[in-house]
Protein backbone atom coordinates (compact mmCIF):
# COMPACT_ATOMS: atom_id res chain seq x y z
CA UNK A 1 0.00 0.00 0.00
CA UNK A 2 1.49 3.32 -1.09
CA UNK A 3 1.81 6.31 1.25
CA UNK A 4 -0.88 9.01 0.98
CA UNK A 5 -0.15 11.92 -1.36
CA UNK A 6 0.16 14.88 1.02
CA UNK A 7 -0.03 17.37 -1.85
CA UNK A 8 -3.49 16.38 -3.04
CA UNK A 9 -5.04 15.23 0.24
CA UNK A 10 -8.24 17.23 0.91
CA UNK A 11 -9.24 15.39 4.08
CA UNK A 12 -9.72 17.47 7.23
CA UNK A 13 -6.99 16.91 9.79
CA UNK A 14 -8.28 14.99 12.79
CA UNK A 15 -7.90 16.34 16.32
CA UNK A 16 -5.15 14.55 18.16
CA UNK A 17 -3.17 14.61 21.37
CA UNK A 18 0.28 15.75 20.32
CA UNK A 19 3.57 14.45 21.68
CA UNK A 20 4.59 17.82 23.15
CA UNK A 21 3.54 19.04 26.59
CA UNK A 22 1.44 22.21 26.81
CA UNK A 23 4.36 23.91 28.58
CA UNK A 24 6.63 23.15 25.62
CA UNK A 25 4.10 24.60 23.19
CA UNK A 26 3.90 27.69 25.39
CA UNK A 27 7.69 28.07 25.23
CA UNK A 28 7.60 27.62 21.46
CA UNK A 29 5.04 30.44 21.19
CA UNK A 30 7.24 32.77 23.29
CA UNK A 31 10.47 32.08 21.49
CA UNK A 32 11.26 31.93 17.78
CA UNK A 33 13.46 30.06 15.34
CA UNK A 34 14.80 31.17 11.99
CA UNK A 35 12.70 30.27 8.95
CA UNK A 36 14.92 27.82 7.10
CA UNK A 37 14.27 29.62 3.81
CA UNK A 38 15.88 32.68 5.48
CA UNK A 39 19.23 30.91 5.46
CA UNK A 40 19.71 32.63 2.11
CA UNK A 41 20.41 35.91 3.94
CA UNK A 42 24.09 36.38 4.70
CA UNK A 43 22.99 38.47 7.68
CA UNK A 44 19.75 37.42 9.38
CA UNK A 45 17.20 40.23 9.76
CA UNK A 46 16.55 40.78 13.51
CA UNK A 47 12.93 39.59 13.26
CA UNK A 48 14.08 36.30 11.73
CA UNK A 49 17.04 35.66 14.03
CA UNK A 50 16.46 32.86 16.52
CA UNK A 51 15.38 33.90 19.99
CA UNK A 52 15.47 32.16 23.36
CA UNK A 53 14.73 34.17 26.49
CA UNK A 54 14.53 32.32 29.79
CA UNK A 55 12.40 34.88 31.63
CA UNK A 56 10.39 38.01 30.77
CA UNK A 57 11.87 40.58 28.40
CA UNK A 58 12.67 43.59 30.63
CA UNK A 59 10.95 46.83 29.65
CA UNK A 60 13.67 49.45 29.25
CA UNK A 61 12.49 52.93 28.13
CA UNK A 62 15.12 54.84 26.10
CA UNK A 63 15.58 57.38 28.93
CA UNK A 64 15.59 54.78 31.69
CA UNK A 65 18.98 55.70 33.13
CA UNK A 66 20.34 52.19 32.57
CA UNK A 67 23.72 51.42 34.09
CA UNK A 68 26.16 48.54 34.04
CA UNK A 69 27.87 48.03 37.40
CA UNK A 70 31.42 46.66 37.45
CA UNK A 71 32.58 45.29 40.80
CA UNK A 72 34.55 42.55 42.54
CA UNK A 73 38.28 42.05 42.06
CA UNK A 74 38.86 45.40 40.35
CA UNK A 75 40.85 48.49 41.26
CA UNK A 76 37.81 50.77 40.95
CA UNK A 77 34.10 49.95 41.15
CA UNK A 78 32.33 51.53 38.17
CA UNK A 79 28.77 52.24 37.07
CA UNK A 80 28.63 53.02 33.35
CA UNK A 81 25.77 54.35 31.25
CA UNK A 82 25.23 52.99 27.72
CA UNK A 83 26.55 56.31 26.36
CA UNK A 84 29.76 55.86 28.36
CA UNK A 85 30.14 52.31 27.05
CA UNK A 86 29.64 53.56 23.48
CA UNK A 87 32.57 55.97 23.90
CA UNK A 88 34.97 53.06 24.33
CA UNK A 89 36.78 51.57 21.28
CA UNK A 90 34.23 50.12 18.87
CA UNK A 91 34.26 46.87 16.94
CA UNK A 92 31.79 45.10 14.63
CA UNK A 93 31.83 41.33 14.20
CA UNK A 94 29.68 39.05 12.06
CA UNK A 95 28.73 36.22 14.38
CA UNK A 96 26.62 33.09 14.03
CA UNK A 97 24.81 32.22 17.26
CA UNK A 98 23.09 28.89 17.86
CA UNK A 99 21.09 27.75 20.88
CA UNK A 100 22.72 24.87 22.74
CA UNK A 101 19.33 23.10 22.71
CA UNK A 102 18.92 23.27 18.93
CA UNK A 103 17.71 19.86 17.74
CA UNK A 104 16.37 18.80 21.15
CA UNK A 105 12.94 17.87 19.73
CA UNK A 106 14.51 15.27 17.42
CA UNK A 107 15.94 13.25 20.33
CA UNK A 108 14.15 10.24 21.82
CA UNK A 109 13.52 10.43 24.69
CA UNK A 110 13.88 14.19 24.97
CA UNK A 111 14.23 16.58 27.87
CA UNK A 112 11.07 18.71 28.34
CA UNK A 113 12.16 22.23 27.43
CA UNK A 114 12.10 24.51 24.38
CA UNK A 115 11.29 21.97 21.61
CA UNK A 116 13.71 23.11 18.92
CA UNK A 117 13.87 21.18 15.65
CA UNK A 118 16.65 22.81 13.56
CA UNK A 119 15.81 26.51 13.58
CA UNK A 120 17.66 27.93 16.61
CA UNK A 121 20.39 29.76 14.71
CA UNK A 122 21.06 33.14 13.14
CA UNK A 123 23.86 35.43 12.02
CA UNK A 124 24.12 39.15 12.73
CA UNK A 125 26.58 42.01 12.62
CA UNK A 126 27.11 42.94 16.27
CA UNK A 127 28.62 46.30 17.16
CA UNK A 128 30.03 47.03 20.58
CA UNK A 129 33.18 47.39 22.58
CA UNK A 130 35.37 44.46 23.61
CA UNK A 131 34.62 43.54 27.23
CA UNK A 132 38.32 43.90 27.99
CA UNK A 133 38.07 47.70 27.60
CA UNK A 134 35.47 47.89 30.37
CA UNK A 135 37.56 45.59 32.56
CA UNK A 136 40.63 47.66 31.80
CA UNK A 137 38.87 50.85 32.79
CA UNK A 138 37.93 49.27 36.12
CA UNK A 139 41.42 47.86 36.59
CA UNK A 140 41.09 44.07 36.61
CA UNK A 141 42.85 42.54 39.61
CA UNK A 142 45.57 39.93 39.18
CA UNK A 143 43.59 37.55 41.40
CA UNK A 144 40.46 37.57 39.20
CA UNK A 145 39.94 34.13 37.62
CA UNK A 146 36.43 34.49 36.16
CA UNK A 147 34.22 37.31 34.94
CA UNK A 148 30.49 36.92 35.70
CA UNK A 149 28.02 38.77 33.48
CA UNK A 150 24.50 39.17 34.87
CA UNK A 151 21.36 40.23 33.01
CA UNK A 152 18.30 42.11 34.25
CA UNK A 153 15.94 39.23 33.43
CA UNK A 154 14.86 37.40 36.57
CA UNK A 155 12.74 34.36 37.31
CA UNK A 156 12.62 30.77 38.55
CA UNK A 157 14.17 27.66 37.06
CA UNK A 158 13.68 24.33 38.83
CA UNK A 159 12.70 26.14 42.01
CA UNK A 160 15.67 28.49 42.04
CA UNK A 161 15.06 32.27 41.77
CA UNK A 162 17.86 34.16 40.03
CA UNK A 163 18.88 36.70 37.44
CA UNK A 164 20.15 35.06 34.28
CA UNK A 165 23.94 35.05 34.41
CA UNK A 166 26.97 33.30 33.02
CA UNK A 167 30.72 33.59 33.46
CA UNK A 168 33.82 33.42 31.31
CA UNK A 169 37.36 32.55 32.31
CA UNK A 170 39.72 35.50 32.63
CA UNK A 171 41.42 34.48 29.38
CA UNK A 172 38.18 34.24 27.42
CA UNK A 173 36.81 37.49 28.84
CA UNK A 174 39.94 39.40 27.78
CA UNK A 175 39.67 38.24 24.16
CA UNK A 176 39.22 41.10 21.70
CA UNK A 177 36.28 39.15 20.20
CA UNK A 178 33.99 39.17 23.26
CA UNK A 179 31.77 42.23 22.87
CA UNK A 180 29.49 44.30 25.04
CA UNK A 181 27.17 45.12 22.14
CA UNK A 182 24.70 47.96 21.61
CA UNK A 183 23.79 47.42 17.96
CA UNK A 184 22.54 44.57 15.80
CA UNK A 185 22.88 44.89 12.02
CA UNK A 186 23.66 48.58 12.38
CA UNK A 187 20.61 49.42 14.48
CA UNK A 188 20.05 49.69 18.26
CA UNK A 189 19.40 46.31 19.85
CA UNK A 190 15.71 45.31 19.68
CA UNK A 191 14.13 44.77 23.12
CA UNK A 192 14.01 41.00 22.69
CA UNK A 193 17.71 40.89 21.77
CA UNK A 194 18.96 42.68 24.87
CA UNK A 195 18.44 46.46 24.58
CA UNK A 196 20.31 48.51 25.61
CA UNK A 197 23.43 46.33 26.13
CA UNK A 198 24.23 42.65 25.82
CA UNK A 199 27.19 40.32 25.72
CA UNK A 200 28.17 38.57 22.47
CA UNK A 201 30.58 35.64 22.82
CA UNK A 202 31.57 34.45 19.31
CA UNK A 203 32.08 30.74 18.75
CA UNK A 204 30.09 29.74 21.84
CA UNK A 205 26.53 28.51 22.04
CA UNK A 206 24.09 31.34 22.66
CA UNK A 207 23.70 30.81 26.41
CA UNK A 208 27.02 32.65 26.97
CA UNK A 209 25.77 35.86 25.30
CA UNK A 210 23.93 37.39 28.26
CA UNK A 211 21.22 39.93 27.34
CA UNK A 212 20.17 43.12 29.20
CA UNK A 213 23.62 43.28 30.74
CA UNK A 214 23.40 45.02 34.12
CA UNK A 215 26.30 43.74 36.24
CA UNK A 216 29.86 42.59 35.57
CA UNK A 217 31.72 41.04 38.50
CA UNK A 218 35.36 40.00 38.58
CA UNK A 219 35.61 36.88 40.73
CA UNK A 220 38.49 35.34 42.65
CA UNK A 221 36.83 31.91 42.45
CA UNK A 222 34.58 30.11 39.95
CA UNK A 223 31.11 31.56 39.44
CA UNK A 224 28.32 29.53 41.07
CA UNK A 225 25.27 31.02 39.34
CA UNK A 226 22.42 28.63 38.54
CA UNK A 227 22.80 28.80 34.75
CA UNK A 228 26.51 28.03 35.11
CA UNK A 229 26.53 25.10 37.54
CA UNK A 230 23.03 23.60 37.24
CA UNK A 231 22.24 24.11 33.56
CA UNK A 232 23.97 23.90 30.18
CA UNK A 233 25.82 20.72 31.08
CA UNK A 234 26.33 17.67 28.88
CA UNK A 235 25.20 14.50 30.63
CA UNK A 236 24.93 11.00 29.20
CA UNK A 237 22.47 10.14 32.00
CA UNK A 238 20.27 12.62 33.92
CA UNK A 239 22.23 12.61 37.19
CA UNK A 240 25.56 11.41 35.84
CA UNK A 241 28.91 13.15 35.38
CA UNK A 242 28.62 16.56 33.71
CA UNK A 243 30.72 18.47 31.18
CA UNK A 244 30.05 22.20 30.61
CA UNK A 245 28.52 23.26 27.29
CA UNK A 246 30.88 25.76 25.63
CA UNK A 247 31.72 26.06 21.93
CA UNK A 248 29.34 25.22 19.10
CA UNK A 249 29.73 21.90 17.37
CA UNK A 250 30.12 21.77 13.59
CA UNK A 251 26.77 21.86 11.81
CA UNK A 252 25.02 22.57 8.52
CA UNK A 253 21.48 23.25 7.38
CA UNK A 254 19.78 23.23 3.99
CA UNK A 255 17.12 25.55 2.61
CA UNK A 256 14.22 23.15 1.92
CA UNK A 257 13.86 22.98 -1.87
CA UNK A 258 10.61 23.31 -3.79
CA UNK A 259 7.32 24.25 -2.17
CA UNK A 260 5.78 22.99 1.10
CA UNK A 261 2.64 21.35 2.32
CA UNK A 262 1.24 23.76 4.93
CA UNK A 263 0.77 21.29 7.77
CA UNK A 264 3.53 18.68 7.33
CA UNK A 265 6.11 20.94 5.60
CA UNK A 266 6.74 18.08 3.17
CA UNK A 267 8.40 19.35 -0.01
CA UNK A 268 7.29 19.13 -3.64
CA UNK A 269 10.03 19.69 -6.23
CA UNK A 270 9.79 20.08 -10.01
CA UNK A 271 11.95 17.62 -12.02
CA UNK A 272 15.20 18.90 -13.49
CA UNK A 273 18.15 20.97 -12.31
CA UNK A 274 17.45 22.09 -8.72
CA UNK A 275 19.68 24.47 -6.81
CA UNK A 276 20.35 23.27 -3.26
CA UNK A 277 21.74 25.88 -0.86
CA UNK A 278 22.54 26.06 2.81
CA UNK A 279 24.87 27.26 5.55
CA UNK A 280 27.53 25.59 7.67
CA UNK A 281 29.30 26.76 10.83
CA UNK A 282 31.41 25.60 13.73
CA UNK A 283 32.62 26.95 17.07
CA UNK A 284 35.80 28.44 18.54
CA UNK A 285 36.65 30.11 15.22
CA UNK A 286 37.11 26.79 13.36
CA UNK A 287 36.62 27.26 9.62
CA UNK A 288 34.32 25.12 7.49
CA UNK A 289 36.52 22.87 5.37
CA UNK A 290 33.93 20.79 3.50
CA UNK A 291 30.19 20.29 3.07
CA UNK A 292 28.73 17.13 1.56
CA UNK A 293 25.24 16.51 0.22
CA UNK A 294 23.55 13.11 0.12
CA UNK A 295 20.83 12.23 -2.37
CA UNK A 296 19.38 8.88 -1.38
CA UNK A 297 22.53 8.13 0.71
CA UNK A 298 24.94 8.89 -2.18
CA UNK A 299 27.29 11.64 -0.92
CA UNK A 300 28.86 14.33 -3.07
CA UNK A 301 30.83 17.46 -2.21
CA UNK A 302 29.23 20.89 -2.41
CA UNK A 303 30.80 24.14 -3.56
CA UNK A 304 31.63 26.59 -0.76
CA UNK A 305 30.99 30.33 -0.83
CA UNK A 306 33.78 32.64 0.33
CA UNK A 307 34.05 32.83 4.14
CA UNK A 308 32.38 35.77 5.93
CA UNK A 309 34.72 35.87 8.91
CA UNK A 310 36.08 33.71 11.69
CA UNK A 311 32.75 33.42 13.51
CA UNK A 312 30.12 33.51 10.75
CA UNK A 313 28.45 30.70 8.86
CA UNK A 314 29.57 29.82 5.33
CA UNK A 315 27.29 29.29 2.36
CA UNK A 316 27.38 26.14 0.26
CA UNK A 317 25.57 25.12 -2.92
CA UNK A 318 25.12 22.27 -5.36
CA UNK A 319 22.94 21.58 -8.41
CA UNK A 320 20.85 18.43 -8.19
CA UNK A 321 19.25 16.89 -11.29
CA UNK A 322 15.99 15.97 -9.58
CA UNK A 323 14.42 12.84 -11.06
CA UNK A 324 10.72 11.99 -10.46
CA UNK A 325 10.04 9.99 -7.32
CA UNK A 326 10.61 10.14 -3.57
CA UNK A 327 14.08 11.17 -2.41
CA UNK A 328 15.99 11.57 0.87
CA UNK A 329 18.28 14.59 1.12
CA UNK A 330 20.90 15.25 3.80
CA UNK A 331 23.85 17.56 4.39
CA UNK A 332 26.89 17.37 6.63
CA UNK A 333 29.82 19.67 7.32
CA UNK A 334 33.43 19.12 8.37
CA UNK A 335 35.48 21.85 10.03
CA UNK A 336 39.19 22.68 9.96
CA UNK A 337 39.73 20.63 13.12
CA UNK A 338 38.53 17.51 11.30
CA UNK A 339 35.22 17.34 13.19
CA UNK A 340 32.32 16.02 11.06
CA UNK A 341 28.62 15.95 11.83
CA UNK A 342 27.40 12.52 12.94
CA UNK A 343 24.74 10.72 10.93
CA UNK A 344 22.76 9.94 14.09
CA UNK A 345 22.14 12.21 17.10
CA UNK A 346 24.29 11.88 20.19
CA UNK A 347 21.71 11.64 22.94
CA UNK A 348 22.12 14.07 25.83
CA UNK A 349 20.04 14.19 29.01
CA UNK A 350 19.33 17.92 28.57
CA UNK A 351 19.05 17.83 24.79
CA UNK A 352 22.20 19.88 24.24
CA UNK A 353 24.63 19.95 21.34
CA UNK A 354 22.68 17.85 18.82
CA UNK A 355 24.56 18.39 15.56
CA UNK A 356 23.37 15.32 13.65
CA UNK A 357 22.80 15.77 9.93
CA UNK A 358 19.59 17.39 8.73
CA UNK A 359 17.41 15.10 6.63
CA UNK A 360 14.67 16.11 4.20
CA UNK A 361 12.13 13.93 2.40
CA UNK A 362 11.06 15.38 -0.95
CA UNK A 363 8.72 14.33 -3.69
CA UNK A 364 9.69 15.17 -7.27
CA UNK A 365 6.95 15.27 -9.87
Amino acid sequence: MSAPDLFSDTARRANTEGPFAAEEVQLANRNAGILLESLRHDVTPPGLHYLLNHFDVPYVPPDDGWRVDISGAVRETLSLTPDEVRRLPERTLRVTLECAGNGRATLTPRYPSMPWMHEAVGTADWTGTPLRHILGQAGLGDDAVEIACIGADRGFDRGHEHNYGRSLSRRDALSDDVLVAWAMNGQPLPPQHGFPLRLVVPGWYGMASVKWLSHIEALERPYEGFQQVRSYLYRAVPDGPATPVTHMRVKSLMVPPGIPDFYTRARLVTPGPTHLFGRAWSGAGAAIARVEIAIDAAWREADLDPPQGDFAWRGWRVIWDAAPGEHDLACRATDSNGETQPLQPRWDAGGYGNNAVQRLRVQVR
